[in-house]
């Protein structure tokens, strides 16, 4: 009775399982449950075209499968293709100069940042001690340290 019932109107089960799929998809907008939606349509399709319910299944079973490892990783990477190329947070900093404020008094002391930040800064086991006016590339970021190494000096 019941198979009887969901052979006889299989599309409408077709038809929630798009809506369903596709309201997931506007909130999520990662493709994932597009292809499945597209998959539902084909399962739609074959039992418009007269197929039995199970291969009404494997249908869109199998073009959602297709979809997902074929089309879904193209148009992931068309979308994020024209993203913004600018830095951020810790990897603006990173490569950024500075200018000692005080001088380095053990490990630790405070920089100027060429992006008008004042950060704690921390010199790595240097041979040398920097001074007040001296020139640092941040080369990485620890917390709320900045790792920072003497810069190369441009004599001209």
């Amino acid at each position: 009775m019941i198979l009887d019932f969901l052979v006889t109107y299989s599309w409408i089960v077709w038809i929630a399982l798009i809506l369903i799929f596709g309201i997931i998809e506007l909130t999520t907008l990662e493709f994932t449950f597009l292809m499945l939606a597209i998959g539902s349509f084909g399962g739609l399709l074959s039992g418009f075209a007269g197929a039995p319910w199970w291969v009404q299944i494997i249908v869109a079973a199998v073009l959602s499968v297709l979809l997902l490892f074929a089309l879904r990783p193209a148009l992931l990477r068309r979308l994020k293709r024209g993203g913004d190329p600018a830095r951020s947070n810790i990897d603006a900093l990173i490569g950024l100069t500075g200018t000692v404020t005080n001088d380095f008094s053990g490990n630790a002391s405070h920089v100027k940042l060429a992006n008008g930040e004042t950060w704690t800064a921390r010199l790595p086991g240097s041979d040398r001690p920097l001074v007040e006016g001296e020139r640092v590339v941040v080369s990485a970021i620890e917390g709320a340290t900045a790792v920072v190494i003497p810069a190369e000096r441009t004599d001209t």
